[in-house]
């Protein structure tokens, strides 16, 4: 089953492709956008909250879900200093994208073993015609 052209990007994209590299702009985004900014575990389910809701603004977007943990960072200041700023560490992200047919799951997450935060896709699909969704290759 062929997946539809994409209308947004100056070259023949399918829908496929096109979702892929949204995907990789919206978490790239989340990364570079909010790391560095002070966090404690008071304010981390708010600051994931606000992540969500801006990120579900952009086009495509069907489901945002971020999780900040901020006992994964470095040490914690005293009294008015007792906060972190967000390190790569501390950042899960998972972004579904959806354009006709098609969608695509990404995830943005610390990978210890690799000591790197890593995009990755988790599943790309395209529904047939009852419902059901395929993998596409």
């Amino acid at each position: 089953m062929a997946s539809r052209r994409s209308s947004v990007h100056r070259v023949p994209l399918t829908s496929r492709e096109a979702l892929l590299f949204e995907a990789g702009i919206k978490l790239g985004g989340i990364f570079h956008q909010y790391l560095g900014i002070p966090v404690s575990p008071r304010t981390a389910r708010a600051l994931a909250r606000s992540i969500e809701a801006a990120v579900a603004l952009q086009p495509f977007v069907e489901r945002v879900q971020v999780r900040i943990v901020p006992t994964h960072g470095g040490g914690v200041g005293r009294g008015r200093f007792g906060y972190r700023y967000v390190t790569a560490e501390m950042i899960d992200a998972r972004v579904t994208l959806a354009d006709g047919a098609t969608r695509v799951v990404a995830r943005l997450s610390y990978r210890a073993d690799l000591r790197y935060p890593l995009m990755r896709v988790e599943s790309a699909t395209t529904r047939r015609h009852r419902g059901k969704r395929r993998t596409v290759p």
